[in-house]
């Protein structure tokens, strides 16, 4: 999920390491995700736990004036004093405040007037933050923002369980999530047990209940490599779990009965039996390949012993996510609960005044989660993250991860050639990684949650421009052809070339990703019926050969996403002269790619201030530690894009932010201090450029459209 579509940050030009602006970042993500609420449903509370999304607003709102503005911004005056009462939560220090189950009562202040109060607090902290800056005051900020991420969570968290509360089953957004490949066999990845050390380090921001850092000893344990699907707690279900007291802890059974649970919290069955889940997008057929989710502490116990497991302690899993040993959804899928309580690290002292209220007073009586969620802030969570809440609260994203006792082990077999190309990239001077090992399933994942980010202009832009010349496209498209994209991803703009060419025969998307590329075949599939989808699985740079489906059919090529930028000059030549042999004579080839612009319109949109388009770059040494034995600390690399006038392209760097020895496959590769690893180029093109390069590999330029600024070219090729 990814809820910031719409979002625009105030100044892309203006430094994104600046206290303000990381302030104003956060603050528009926080009006983006209430954008689409009208003020009706800002204003409901469909249970005690949950609070109105106006509230959410002015609460975090309330906080900045609360701790930062009064104390340090000289004149300051309250917005409206009676608003400390309506906008506390929980800080006895700081007074009375409105009842948390009666906060939907609240129909004053306005979604206007509340609205009005965020202006007003974000002029004055703009001014705050404008000059010179104590330690007390950064302090501050890093948790305000950090409170405000949370809060984010809660909003999403809040609406869904609102909107579940409609007959109409309305959807918070329109685009619903894709329909997930056939999950791994589950596995189980041992670890040998001992002295361990966990915790935040002392520099750097984390919640206060996150440290200290101090040693645990753990037995030997194995945690599970994936999440608990859906499909696999139907299997639960099925086996009456729900009905057995023999898997349940006491408190949980009795829960159980007196609530009525008999599936996850937002599954429903229809009479036919067929069951669908609601979520943000709305009432959906369940998909049975994505993790489950909404479940409480009591019900993934259960699940956990019927299943012949446990769940994991806050140790093991920190450990485990430390490891970089070849686990998938650690993070960005759902919260997972542990077998930990929520209590204090030995040394924890909750800090002095109302702002030591914030986690210490909660420390009983609640369990953790680790991990974070679709709805959790990009980079907001972290391994010594700890989320808590009660064993019976279920509208939160949690989810399940299983563990169970010994050791053990797994044995993986490398991929050679990824192998090799690694170690020939780092072994280079200066070092370097293909690009094309980017995108693994959650490498294609992360790089769709980019195209949808503010910064980003080359998808929407794109997408505009297809959407509008896309009956043009489909003129040229002969009946019964065959179009084969070139490294589909998930083949989102293939569907407006699709909806416009009913004439097309088969499908065939190739691309290196091979979860990827099931996903979007099977949506495909699902939404164009009568069309044959056959997807090849494969390096699109060399590719072997057109599906058998597509052999002795008019052949149309498609490679939208400015792809082609990726390859130098020459690499691109050969790429697109390889592409005109597959195709044969006569083939239609419509290549994107991007138009040359301003250095402050590229850099931002590949150095976004949420920070995915790092989580992306980090994720190809994920990859090599999951898949090559890795040994990559991913806190000891930084994400850095820049501009290279010369060559007219963005570079991506990885960075070494310390000397340092890394083993891949058992090999050892040290890097220097400052040293980097050239991750991808990004080549931006004039289009008479571009025309000519088309040329010296046999393409002749039928025709080209070029959008409005910020430019994008879509250029339709004829060998």
């Amino acid at each position: 999920m990814s809820p910031d579509d719409n979002l625009v940050l105030t100044s892309a030009a203006e430094a994104v390491d600046t206290p303000l602006f990381r302030y104003r970042a956060v603050r528009a993500r926080t009006e983006t995700l209430a954008a689409p609420l009208s003020p009706e449903d800002q204003a409901a509370q469909s249970m005690p736990d949950a609070s109105p999304a106006k509230w959410h607003r002015g609460h975090t709102t309330w906080f900045f004036e609360t701790f930062l503005l009064a104390p340090y911004l000289p004149g300051y005056k309250p917005y409206d004093q009676a608003f400390g009462y309506i906008f506390n939560s929980y800080y006895e220090a700081l007074g009375p405040r409105q009842p948390r189950p009666q906060r939907g009562l609240l129909t004053r202040p306005s979604c206007a007037e509340v609205g009005a109060y965020r202006r007003h607090v974000d002029a004055a902290m703009a001014r705050l933050l404008s000059g010179a800056l104590s330690p007390e005051i950064l302090e501050r900020l890093e948790l305000g923002l950090a409170h405000e991420e949370q809060h984010q969570e809660l909003l999403l968290m809040d609406i869904q369980h609102l909107f579940a509360q409609s007959p109409l089953s309305p959807a918070y957004r329109e685009r619903p999530d894709p329909r997930r490949a056939a999950a791994s066999a589950l596995e189980f990845i041992g670890f040998e047990g001992g002295v361990e050390t966990i915790g935040a380090e002392a520099g750097g921001f984390a919640f206060d209940n996150e440290r200290p850092l101090h040693r645990v000893f753990l037995e030997p344990f194995r945690l599970a490599d994936r999440l608990t699907t859906n499909g696999e707690w139907l299997g639960f279900i099925e086996d009456g779990g729900y009905e057995r007291a023999e898997f349940w802890l006491s408190d949980g059974w009795t829960m159980a009965q007196e609530q009525g649970w008999s599936s996850p919290l937002y599954w429903r069955q229809d009479e036919d039996g067929a069951w669908s889940e609601f979520g943000l997008s709305g009432l959906r057929p369940l998909d049975l390949a994505a993790p489950v989710a909404h479940v409480s502490y009591y019900e993934a116990c259960a699940f956990a012993t019927w299943a012949g497991a446990r769940l994991p302690t806050e140790a093991e899993w920190e450990v485990a996510a430390r490891s970089g040993r070849g686990f998938k959804q650690m993070s960005g899928e759902a919260w997972q609960w542990t077998a930990s309580a929520y209590a204090p690290y030995p040394g924890f002292r909750a800090g002095a005044g109302a702002l030591g209220e914030y986690n210490g007073k909660f420390m009983v009586n609640q369990m953790v989660l680790r991990g974070g969620a679709a709805g959790t802030p990009p980079g907001h969570a972290r391994a010594s993250y700890r989320n808590f809440f009660h064993p019976d609260q279920r509208w939160m994203f949690s989810g399940v991860r299983l563990a169970r006792d010994g050791a053990g082990g797994r044995e993986r077999t490398m991929d050679a050639g990824f192998r090799d190309d690694v170690l020939a990239g780092l072994t280079a001077s200066p070092k370097s990684l293909s690009s094309k090992y980017f995108y693994d399933a959650e490498g294609s994942r992360l790089f769709e949650e980019i195209t949808v980010l503010p910064e980003y202009y080359p998808t929407r832009t794109e997408t505009a421009l297809l959407r509008r010349i896309a009956p043009e496209i489909a003129a040229r498209i002969p009946e019964g052809a065959a179009m084969i994209e070139f490294g589909s991803g998930a083949s989102t703009k293939t569907r407006i070339v699709l909806d416009s060419a009913p004439q097309l025969a088969v499908y065939a998307p190739m691309d290196i990703s091979a979860s990827a590329l099931e996903a979007a075949a099977e949506a495909i599939r699902a939404d164009y019926p009568k069309l044959t989808v056959a997807p090849a699985v494969g390096d699109f740079t060399h590719p072997l050969g057109l599906p058998a489906a597509a052999r002795g059919r008019p052949a149309v090529g498609f490679f939208p996403g400015s792809t082609i930028g990726n390859f130098p000059t020459d690499e691109a030549i050969a790429f697109l002269a390889a592409a005109r042999e597959l195709l044969g004579p006569g083939a239609l080839f419509v290549v994107g790619a991007d138009i040359a612009k301003s250095e402050d319109v590229l850099v931002p949109a590949y150095d976004d201030a949420a920070g995915v388009t790092a989580a992306f770059n980090k994720n190809l040494l994920v990859r090599i530690n999951r898949e090559l034995d890795g040994t990559f600390d991913l806190e000891a690399f930084a994400h850095r894009a820049v501009w290279n006038a010369v060559e007219s392209r963005i570079e991506m760097h990885l960075v070494s932010l310390r000397d340092q020895v890394v083993k891949i496959a058992g090999e050892p590769i040290a890097f220097a201090a400052g040293e980097t690893i050239h991750t991808e180029n990004s080549y931006k093109y004039d289009p008479d450029a571009f025309a000519a390069m088309a040329e010296k590999a046999g393409w002749r330029v039928e025709t080209r459209w070029i959008s409005e600024t910020p430019a994008f070219g879509v250029f339709a090729l004829r060998s």
